[in-house]
């Protein structure tokens, strides 16, 4: 291979030197980098109604922690241009592969919010059929999905179908060694897998600069062959078009890419978590007045695409979508304790034996 063919490969694999843009903060245009077509007014508006939608969904499920009805939520609040957009660039056809904080991207996509929220209710299962969806279970052990989604990526091409796979993972799951093993796997099988970390600054409490010294998380992609780009994750026009992108990119042949985004986690890492312990109040303003929600309104408004009465109604359908959230949570499930025994083994053990007719017995006790 002559230099020149080398450094034209390594051009083509380069990310942007800064964050694709196509809305400023304050909610102003950008001129965006050549390439990258503005999505279509109609996508925005209905991406404007999902994130409006996504962020009380959002809010509810935080209020149910403090209720008893969800053991557990990771909040997505400020990633909502992230996880709208992840989900618009695809089809019905491709596939999924979410991380725990992703259950906003779930709702957006089409599921159930109660069946959602099945698995940070603390049930077994991940409370929706994955093959009828094409959304894998949220994954909770860092960036394990990745191999997952790679070789669902490979499957699909095997079988002729023009599917592709994106598999969401935060900046903390770049650290881990089985993200690396994806991304190498992705590209030397070239499949139509892409990869969208969300980069919100923080593994738990662990800051970004002290899990990588890399210029930019979308610098990994290169390494491995792979083509990458860094996006302002809190302006959804840029995040959907460079997925959109990324996502056809994929599905004509292309091959896999990686697509880091620059976004920030609002809220505590969960309900259990004191995020002041970590960082300061000035750090979290800071981002508020980069609000992607805050950022996407005014830019519609200013462009005439969105007026005060479609503003109400967004609201009004997100209060009602929550209204129905809350009173089919507010249900106590059907629970059967002799589930706990289930599918842990074909067949089980001695052990589980005992401690199921343990069980029986107490539970008799109980009744009687």
């Amino acid at each position: 291979m002559s230099v020149r063919t080398t450094r034209e490969t390594v051009d083509g694999l380069l990310p942007s030197p800064e964050p694709v843009r196509f809305v400023a903060e304050d909610g102003t245009a950008v001129q965006p980098p050549a390439g990258y077509p503005a999505p279509d007014d109609e996508r925005l508006v209905e991406a404007y109604r999902r994130m409006v939608l996504g962020r009380r969904f959002d809010r509810q499920a935080t209020a149910l922690t403090k209720q008893g009805r969800l053991a557990v939520y990771p909040s997505s609040r400020g990633q909502e241009a992230c996880q709208i957009a992840g989900v618009l660039a695809l089809r019905e056809n491709d596939w999924l592969f979410p991380t725990y904080r992703d259950s906003v991207a779930l709702v957006a996509r089409g599921l159930d919010p109660v069946e959602v929220l099945t698995l940070l209710r603390g049930g077994w299962h991940c409370g929706y059929d994955p093959a009828a969806t094409r959304v894998a279970p949220q994954c909770t052990p860092l960036a394990t999905q990745t191999i997952h989604a790679v070789g669902m990526a490979d499957a699909l091409r095997r079988k002729g179908e023009d599917g592709v796979v994106m598999a969401f993972i935060g900046d903390g799951g770049t650290s881990e060694g089985d993200f690396h093993e994806a991304l190498n796997y992705a590209a030397v099988l070239h499949a139509p897998v892409v990869f969208f970390v969300q980069n919100n600054k923080y593994a738990i409490s662990v800051p970004l600069a002290k899990q990588s010294a890399a210029p930019a998380l979308a610098y990994k992609g290169i390494g491995y062959g792979m083509r990458s780009e860094q996006v302002d994750g809190n302006d959804l026009v840029a995040v959907l078009s460079v997925l959109t992108s990324a996502v056809e990119h994929a599905r004509t042949g292309g091959g896999p890419s990686l697509v880091e985004a620059h976004t920030y986690r609002m809220d505590a890492h969960t309900n259990a978590d004191d995020a002041t312990r970590y960082r300061d109040s000035g750090e979290v303003e800071r981002w508020e007045a980069a609000d992607p929600l805050a950022r996407l309104e005014t830019y519609l408004s200013g462009r005439g695409l969105l007026d005060a009465e479609e503003i109400a109604s967004a609201r009004k359908a997100a209060e009602e979508f929550a209204a129905r959230v809350r009173e089919e949570m507010n249900a106590d499930p059907e629970a059967d304790p002799f589930e706990l025994f289930d599918h842990v083994f074909a067949e089980p053990t001695p052990q589980l034996r005992e401690q199921r007719a343990l069980l029986a017995s107490e539970l008799t006790a109980t009744e009687d």
